[in-house]
Protein backbone atom coordinates (compact mmCIF):
# COMPACT_ATOMS: atom_id res chain seq x y z
CA UNK A 1 0.00 0.00 0.00
CA UNK A 2 1.36 3.13 -1.01
CA UNK A 3 2.29 5.94 1.67
CA UNK A 4 -0.38 8.32 0.80
CA UNK A 5 -3.20 5.91 0.62
CA UNK A 6 -2.81 5.47 4.63
CA UNK A 7 -6.10 7.56 6.46
CA UNK A 8 -3.49 8.35 9.09
CA UNK A 9 -0.91 9.77 6.56
CA UNK A 10 -3.42 11.15 4.67
CA UNK A 11 -5.30 13.09 8.15
CA UNK A 12 -1.92 13.99 9.60
CA UNK A 13 -1.22 16.12 6.20
CA UNK A 14 -4.37 17.62 6.32
CA UNK A 15 -4.45 18.54 10.22
CA UNK A 16 -0.83 19.92 9.77
CA UNK A 17 -2.05 21.90 6.26
CA UNK A 18 -5.09 23.61 8.48
CA UNK A 19 -2.14 24.19 11.97
CA UNK A 20 -0.01 25.51 9.55
CA UNK A 21 -1.89 28.26 7.31
CA UNK A 22 -3.75 29.30 10.66
CA UNK A 23 -0.41 30.15 12.25
CA UNK A 24 0.45 31.44 8.84
CA UNK A 25 -2.26 33.71 8.30
CA UNK A 26 -2.66 34.49 11.85
CA UNK A 27 0.91 36.02 11.63
CA UNK A 28 -0.15 38.58 8.80
CA UNK A 29 -3.16 39.55 9.75
CA UNK A 30 -1.84 40.43 12.99
CA UNK A 31 -1.29 43.76 11.56
CA UNK A 32 -4.39 44.92 11.58
CA UNK A 33 -5.89 46.11 15.51
CA UNK A 34 -9.61 45.66 15.81
CA UNK A 35 -12.36 46.95 18.12
CA UNK A 36 -14.46 43.93 19.43
CA UNK A 37 -17.64 45.61 20.91
CA UNK A 38 -17.97 47.34 17.89
CA UNK A 39 -18.11 44.65 16.01
CA UNK A 40 -20.17 42.55 18.07
CA UNK A 41 -22.82 45.36 17.90
CA UNK A 42 -22.15 46.83 21.40
CA UNK A 43 -21.40 50.23 23.26
CA UNK A 44 -16.97 50.13 24.54
CA UNK A 45 -16.22 48.75 27.17
CA UNK A 46 -13.51 50.61 29.37
CA UNK A 47 -11.34 48.58 31.75
CA UNK A 48 -8.67 49.67 34.37
CA UNK A 49 -6.22 47.21 35.70
CA UNK A 50 -3.32 47.94 37.70
CA UNK A 51 -4.18 51.57 37.19
CA UNK A 52 -3.68 51.08 33.15
CA UNK A 53 -7.21 51.77 31.31
CA UNK A 54 -8.02 50.85 27.59
CA UNK A 55 -11.55 49.48 25.63
CA UNK A 56 -10.83 45.86 24.03
CA UNK A 57 -8.74 46.23 21.15
CA UNK A 58 -7.09 43.61 19.80
CA UNK A 59 -4.56 41.99 16.58
CA UNK A 60 -7.22 40.41 14.14
CA UNK A 61 -4.84 37.28 14.60
CA UNK A 62 -6.52 36.49 17.88
CA UNK A 63 -9.46 35.08 15.82
CA UNK A 64 -6.83 32.09 14.44
CA UNK A 65 -5.00 31.42 17.24
CA UNK A 66 -7.69 29.43 19.05
CA UNK A 67 -8.35 27.50 15.71
CA UNK A 68 -4.56 26.53 16.25
CA UNK A 69 -4.80 25.60 20.18
CA UNK A 70 -7.62 23.11 19.06
CA UNK A 71 -5.39 21.58 16.10
CA UNK A 72 -2.43 21.19 18.80
CA UNK A 73 -4.55 19.21 20.91
CA UNK A 74 -6.33 17.08 18.48
CA UNK A 75 -3.11 16.55 16.55
CA UNK A 76 -1.54 15.31 20.20
CA UNK A 77 -4.60 13.12 20.69
CA UNK A 78 -3.48 11.33 17.69
CA UNK A 79 -0.15 11.82 16.84
CA UNK A 80 1.47 12.63 20.21
CA UNK A 81 3.74 15.03 21.23
CA UNK A 82 6.82 14.10 18.70
CA UNK A 83 3.75 14.70 16.06
CA UNK A 84 3.02 18.04 17.71
CA UNK A 85 6.69 18.79 18.26
CA UNK A 86 7.26 18.05 14.95
CA UNK A 87 4.75 20.40 13.06
CA UNK A 88 5.42 23.15 15.37
CA UNK A 89 8.94 23.24 14.01
CA UNK A 90 7.68 23.31 10.28
CA UNK A 91 5.75 26.19 11.09
CA UNK A 92 8.34 28.55 12.84
CA UNK A 93 10.42 27.35 10.10
CA UNK A 94 7.59 28.39 7.18
CA UNK A 95 6.58 31.89 9.19
CA UNK A 96 10.12 32.82 9.30
CA UNK A 97 10.52 31.82 5.23
CA UNK A 98 7.43 34.10 4.94
CA UNK A 99 8.68 37.04 6.52
CA UNK A 100 11.76 37.19 5.10
CA UNK A 101 9.65 37.06 1.52
CA UNK A 102 7.86 39.59 2.45
CA UNK A 103 10.98 41.74 3.42
CA UNK A 104 12.49 40.97 -0.10
CA UNK A 105 9.06 42.21 -1.70
CA UNK A 106 8.93 45.21 0.34
CA UNK A 107 12.46 46.11 -1.11
CA UNK A 108 11.81 45.53 -5.15
CA UNK A 109 11.51 49.24 -6.37
CA UNK A 110 7.94 49.80 -7.25
CA UNK A 111 6.51 50.63 -10.35
CA UNK A 112 6.16 54.14 -10.90
CA UNK A 113 2.25 54.03 -11.93
CA UNK A 114 1.52 51.35 -9.22
CA UNK A 115 2.08 54.18 -6.43
CA UNK A 116 -0.68 56.30 -6.43
CA UNK A 117 -2.50 53.54 -8.58
CA UNK A 118 -5.57 53.27 -5.16
CA UNK A 119 -5.44 57.16 -4.56
CA UNK A 120 -8.79 57.21 -5.70
CA UNK A 121 -9.52 54.55 -3.24
CA UNK A 122 -8.20 56.34 -0.02
CA UNK A 123 -4.66 54.94 -0.49
CA UNK A 124 -1.93 57.64 -1.93
CA UNK A 125 0.93 55.21 -1.29
CA UNK A 126 0.01 51.53 -1.84
CA UNK A 127 4.04 50.91 -1.60
CA UNK A 128 3.81 52.66 2.06
CA UNK A 129 0.69 50.75 2.54
CA UNK A 130 2.03 47.36 1.39
CA UNK A 131 5.34 47.64 3.86
CA UNK A 132 3.04 48.75 6.54
CA UNK A 133 0.70 45.48 6.16
CA UNK A 134 3.42 43.11 5.43
CA UNK A 135 6.63 44.55 7.12
CA UNK A 136 5.90 44.15 10.64
CA UNK A 137 8.92 45.26 12.90
CA UNK A 138 11.53 42.65 14.26
CA UNK A 139 11.43 42.53 17.74
CA UNK A 140 6.88 41.71 17.23
CA UNK A 141 8.38 39.17 14.62
CA UNK A 142 11.15 37.61 17.10
CA UNK A 143 8.69 38.06 19.96
CA UNK A 144 5.89 35.92 18.19
CA UNK A 145 7.60 33.00 17.07
CA UNK A 146 9.32 32.34 20.32
CA UNK A 147 6.30 32.94 22.33
CA UNK A 148 4.52 30.48 20.09
CA UNK A 149 6.94 27.80 19.98
CA UNK A 150 7.16 27.94 23.88
CA UNK A 151 3.69 27.99 24.45
CA UNK A 152 3.39 24.76 21.99
CA UNK A 153 6.19 22.73 24.19
CA UNK A 154 4.38 23.60 27.72
CA UNK A 155 0.90 23.13 25.94
CA UNK A 156 1.87 19.25 24.62
CA UNK A 157 4.00 18.50 28.19
CA UNK A 158 0.57 19.82 30.06
CA UNK A 159 -1.72 17.97 27.55
CA UNK A 160 0.00 14.62 27.83
CA UNK A 161 0.63 14.94 31.87
CA UNK A 162 -3.37 15.44 32.45
CA UNK A 163 -3.92 12.09 29.55
CA UNK A 164 -1.51 9.97 32.28
CA UNK A 165 -3.89 10.70 35.13
CA UNK A 166 -7.39 10.74 33.04
CA UNK A 167 -6.67 8.13 30.14
CA UNK A 168 -9.31 8.57 27.22
CA UNK A 169 -11.73 10.67 29.89
CA UNK A 170 -12.00 13.99 30.26
CA UNK A 171 -11.11 15.54 26.40
CA UNK A 172 -12.49 19.03 27.11
CA UNK A 173 -10.15 18.62 30.50
CA UNK A 174 -6.93 18.05 28.94
CA UNK A 175 -7.41 20.19 25.82
CA UNK A 176 -8.59 23.69 28.14
CA UNK A 177 -5.90 23.14 30.96
CA UNK A 178 -3.08 22.71 28.44
CA UNK A 179 -4.33 25.77 26.69
CA UNK A 180 -4.55 27.62 29.81
CA UNK A 181 -1.28 27.30 31.03
CA UNK A 182 0.27 27.15 27.31
CA UNK A 183 -1.45 30.93 26.86
CA UNK A 184 -0.93 32.12 29.91
CA UNK A 185 2.85 31.91 28.95
CA UNK A 186 2.14 32.91 25.18
CA UNK A 187 0.14 35.89 26.00
CA UNK A 188 3.17 37.46 28.19
CA UNK A 189 5.78 36.50 26.51
CA UNK A 190 4.98 38.04 23.35
CA UNK A 191 3.91 41.24 24.80
CA UNK A 192 7.77 40.87 26.78
CA UNK A 193 9.84 40.86 23.91
CA UNK A 194 7.66 42.87 21.66
CA UNK A 195 6.92 45.98 23.97
CA UNK A 196 8.87 45.96 26.79
CA UNK A 197 12.24 44.69 25.55
CA UNK A 198 11.04 46.70 22.11
CA UNK A 199 11.87 50.12 21.09
CA UNK A 200 8.49 50.82 22.92
CA UNK A 201 9.51 50.15 26.43
CA UNK A 202 6.20 49.87 27.90
CA UNK A 203 6.10 49.90 31.57
CA UNK A 204 5.74 46.93 33.26
CA UNK A 205 1.99 47.82 34.45
CA UNK A 206 0.99 48.78 30.73
CA UNK A 207 2.54 45.17 30.08
CA UNK A 208 0.59 43.23 32.98
CA UNK A 209 -2.42 44.52 32.34
CA UNK A 210 -3.07 44.61 28.38
CA UNK A 211 -1.12 40.89 28.66
CA UNK A 212 -4.17 40.30 31.28
CA UNK A 213 -6.89 41.58 29.05
CA UNK A 214 -5.45 39.49 25.85
CA UNK A 215 -4.96 36.15 28.12
CA UNK A 216 -9.14 36.32 29.15
CA UNK A 217 -10.05 36.72 25.82
CA UNK A 218 -7.97 33.78 24.61
CA UNK A 219 -9.03 31.73 27.23
CA UNK A 220 -12.31 32.50 26.98
CA UNK A 221 -12.38 31.44 22.93
CA UNK A 222 -10.71 28.71 23.89
CA UNK A 223 -13.51 27.59 25.95
CA UNK A 224 -15.84 28.55 23.47
CA UNK A 225 -14.43 26.32 20.69
CA UNK A 226 -14.47 23.34 22.62
CA UNK A 227 -17.26 21.72 20.97
CA UNK A 228 -15.55 21.78 17.80
CA UNK A 229 -12.67 19.56 19.80
CA UNK A 230 -15.45 17.04 20.11
CA UNK A 231 -16.58 17.82 16.29
CA UNK A 232 -12.93 17.28 15.05
CA UNK A 233 -12.94 14.29 17.32
CA UNK A 234 -16.01 12.59 16.18
CA UNK A 235 -15.42 13.06 12.34
CA UNK A 236 -11.87 11.97 12.67
CA UNK A 237 -13.05 8.31 14.24
CA UNK A 238 -15.90 8.20 11.69
CA UNK A 239 -13.24 8.69 8.74
CA UNK A 240 -10.27 6.40 10.30
CA UNK A 241 -12.77 3.66 11.60
CA UNK A 242 -12.64 2.92 15.49
CA UNK A 243 -10.00 0.67 15.62
CA UNK A 244 -7.24 2.55 13.65
CA UNK A 245 -8.39 5.58 15.66
CA UNK A 246 -7.91 3.48 19.14
CA UNK A 247 -4.71 2.75 17.65
CA UNK A 248 -3.39 6.27 16.66
CA UNK A 249 -4.69 7.10 20.49
CA UNK A 250 -2.80 4.62 21.94
CA UNK A 251 0.50 5.08 20.27
CA UNK A 252 0.13 8.65 20.65
CA UNK A 253 -0.13 8.09 24.14
CA UNK A 254 3.05 6.22 25.18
Amino acid sequence: MRTLDLKANRLFIVLAGFFLTNALVAEFVGTKIFALEPTLGMDPYEWRLLGVSGTLNFTAGVLLWPFVFILTDTINEYFGVRGVRWISWVVVAFISYAFLAAYVTIALAPAGFWIDANAKLGVPDIQNAFAQIFGQGMWTIAGSIIAFMIGQLIDVSVFHRIRRITGERLVWMRATVSTAVSQLIDSFVVLYIAFVLGPQKWPIAQFLAVGTVNYIYKLLCAIALIPLLYLGRALIERYLGAREAERLRHEAAS
